[in-house]
């Protein structure tokens, strides 16, 4: 028995948007602030070690970000960091958080046609406020039917995603530049995951591609989701 795919939804950072290319120009900025204290391969690493830590008390996005750098300026400096350097994390933290937002191209046109055919959702992670800043300024928050900032994308967050909005996990799609986040749940929650890879992708956000799954697919962009869509096996 055939199903119609009812539900598109859609990642945001590097999905619909830039946003990981600022956080690597950030990034390089911390670099030059402490690279009398160490090497910028080291500082990548003890940064990263620090995400990775934090992510159960600060979750995603910028703020705790910051926190993560302030927290490994301290560490590789034995405390000795100085305020100034401190100061500038803060505000290049805030730098970040007023950033304009850069479309990806064909994401408006590609969004916008399968608005007509297909109920449309935002699913991303992130801090909640600044998610809802870049959304308003994206133009695109009138096309989306659903909007929802999660702390998490696991299989169980998907299903209930789908529940709430009244979709059957086989009639719904996730499409993402996250193998991890956007792909590998949805698919054990019984969805389709489309991965649109971008130019950065963070470390914390890589795991192997499914290849053999029968409802994954791999797009260069977005602009081809529609004639993906159009021509699937359901």
């Amino acid at each position: 028995m055939s199903v119609k795919l009812a539900t598109i939804a859609f990642d945001a950072d590097d999905t619909l948007w830039e946003n990981e290319a600022f956080f690597r120009m950030t990034q390089e900025r911390f670099a030059d602030l402490l690279s009398d204290y160490t090497e910028r391969d080291h500082l990548a690493g003890r940064l990263l070690a620090a995400e990775r830590r934090n992510l159960g008390q600060y979750g995603f996005g910028i703020k705790g970000f910051v926190l993560s750098m302030i927290e490994t300026a301290i560490e590789v400096t034995d405390q000795s960091v100085p305020a100034s350097v401190i100061a500038e994390l803060i505000a290049a933290g805030q730098d970040m958080l007023r950033h304009p937002i850069h479309l990806l191209d064909g994401v408006e046109e590609t969004v916008r046609a399968l608005a007509e055919q297909h109920e449309i959702l935002l699913v991303t992670k992130g801090d909640l406020l600044d998610q809802k800043r870049k959304l308003a300024q994206s133009g695109l928050g009138d096309l989306f039917d659903g909007v929802e900032i999660v702390s998490a994308k696991t299989p169980e967050v998907y299903a209930g995603i789908f529940a709430r909005h009244n979709v059957a996990p086989e009639a719904a799609m996730m499409v993402g530049n996250s193998m991890k986040s956007d792909v590998l749940p949805p698919l054990e929650a019984g969805a389709w995951g489309v991965f649109i890879p971008h130019n950065w992708t963070w470390e914390i956000e890589h795991a192997e591609a499914p290849e053999d799954h029968p409802r994954y697919r791999q797009l260069g962009d977005l602009g081809a989701l529609p004639t993906l869509i159009e021509t699937l096996d359901l």
